[in-house]
């Protein structure tokens, strides 16, 4: 999306705003109903969220039941709450059964106790006893994302009998695209899709057209495992499994994309040093966010001490040659940018299933030679600045050359293996990102520096 597509659709959402604050102000009910009611529930909540919260709870009840459902599922917590805590039993009950199991559980997880307690009371027993089922996994794992509402056929269904079944049952089901066929311990044996069952003979038997080569996840796989495979097999929805190959649940693609979105997020907090949170920007007021920051900033300080410890021991270098102060940020920044390129790229490539902790002497050839040829061309491009423009004395700028070019191999180095060894031993890969690692490059390119300094100058 261009800018101008974005300002277009910035300045449509202030009118359909001030308009519908209009209405309001007029007691127009009938015609704010006429614009909701053919609105993506995405787009109403989104509004909501421009709106004051006095206005929520009556724009919410003037849509229709089943679009209120889809509508609540799209808000964030906090307006979640703040509509239960407003809502009567029966209209939260009403809400409650238009939702999908697995909807259900996102926001009793989302919610305080008291609240949990409220909507637990107002659902029916069958399903109370589902969501506490599903509570029970742990929170990264495929059976914490899964919905038990899925289509299943038999073995020894027609296909005629299994499309009356889902004509049947399907109406509740949070997906009809594949069915999951089982026996009567509920043992999944294949799937079938109902492009499949619509082109079938409508006597041929389901045994005989499934498909037996499905992809499966077992309840306690990790959910970013689970999410990959959609995008790796590009399926609709993934059965779930337990140690007996029982089929317990599916996980459909709009929970994978939700687990692939925050995952992401996650991803790019640890790598700016910032504690990973559930909320949005503007929810997390100003205390949570300092927490969030504070701890990662004052170990980072804490590690650069080391740096002027380094720069200390070289006093009398420095006094010496005080040219060489003058390129040491060039020096460290340029270190710095090497080890992120290394390390963003590597903790992608992880992420994405694309290397393992085998292909670490596979990776290291690689970034060594890229390092080589990047620090090559670095040093060169610095050599002719140094000597036509700076002309400063040309055994110094060999000096910061040398330093430069081997600054970019150790850094491509520790940048590409921390994330992957960090893998193995079971950190999260993304805490290797920028920040870490440019402190760690920031010494060893000032170790080098003058160490490389003492030999050529004598120092």
């Amino acid at each position: 999306m261009d800018e101008r597509e974005m300002n277009s659709e910035k300045n449509l959402r202030i009118d359909l705003k001030d308009r519908i604050e209009e209405l309001l102000e007029k007691r127009d009910y009938s015609g704010l109903k006429d614009i909701l009611v053919v609105m993506n529930a995405a787009d109403i909540s989104t509004l909501f969220d421009d709106l004051k919260d006095s206005r929520i709870p009556l724009l919410f009840r003037l849509l229709p039941k089943v679009l209120a459902a889809e509508v609540f599922v799209e808000m964030e917590a906090d307006a979640q709450k703040m509509l239960i805590q407003g809502f009567s039993d029966n209209e939260l009950k009403e809400v409650l059964d238009e939702l999908y199991l697995d909807d259900a559980v996102d926001i009793v997880e989302e919610m305080p106790a008291n609240v949990v307690k409220r909507i637990l009371l107002n659902t029916d027993s069958a399903t109370r006893n589902m969501i506490n089922e599903i509570l029970k996994y742990p929170d990264d794992s495929a059976g914490s994302i899964m919905t038990i509402e899925y289509v299943s056929l038999r073995l020894n269904m027609t296909v005629l009998e299994a499309i009356k079944r889902i004509r049947r049952t399907g109406v509740d089901k949070e997906t009809i695209y594949t069915c999951y066929v089982t026996d009567s311990n509920r043992f999944l044996h294949g799937a079938v899709s109902i492009k499949t069952l619509l082109l079938a003979d409508e006597d041929a038997l389901i045994k005989d057209i499934m498909d037996t080569n499905y992809i499966s996840v077992h309840t306690l796989e990790d959910k970013e495992d689970v999410a990959n495979k959609f995008n790796k097999y590009d399926l609709l929805a993934i059965p779930v499994v337990d140690d007996e190959n029982r089929l317990v649940g599916i996980v459909t693609f709009d929970d994978a994309i939700d687990v692939m979105q925050d995952e992401a997020t996650e991803d790019i907090k640890k790598m700016a040093a910032i504690i990973p949170s559930d909320k949005t920007y503007f929810k997390t007021n100003i205390f949570e966010t300092y927490k969030a920051r504070i701890p990662w900033l004052l170990l980072l300080m804490i590690s650069a001490t080391f740096t002027g410890l380094i720069i200390t021991s070289f006093e009398k270098a420095l006094a010496t040659y005080t040219i060489l102060t003058a390129y040491i940020p060039m020096l460290m920044d340029t270190g710095g940018n090497s080890g992120s390129q290394s390390s963003v790229t590597v903790i992608r490539a992880l992420s994405l299933d694309e290397i393992d902790f085998k292909d670490i002497f596979r990776v290291l050839w690689k970034e060594a030679r890229v390092a080589l040829m990047c620090g090559g061309t670095l040093a060169v491009c610095n050599l002719a600045k140094l000597t036509f423009f700076d002309r400063i004395d040309f055994v110094v700028a060999v000096v910061v050359c040398l330093t430069l070019i081997v600054t970019v191999f150790i850094a491509k180095i520790i940048g590409c293996s921390l994330p992957i060894i960090a893998k193995q031993i079971g950190f999260d890969p993304a805490v290797m990102a920028s920040p870490f690692i440019t402190t760690i490059v920031d010494a060893v390119s000032l170790l080098v520096y003058f160490r490389v300094a003492s030999l050529f100058l004598h120092l």
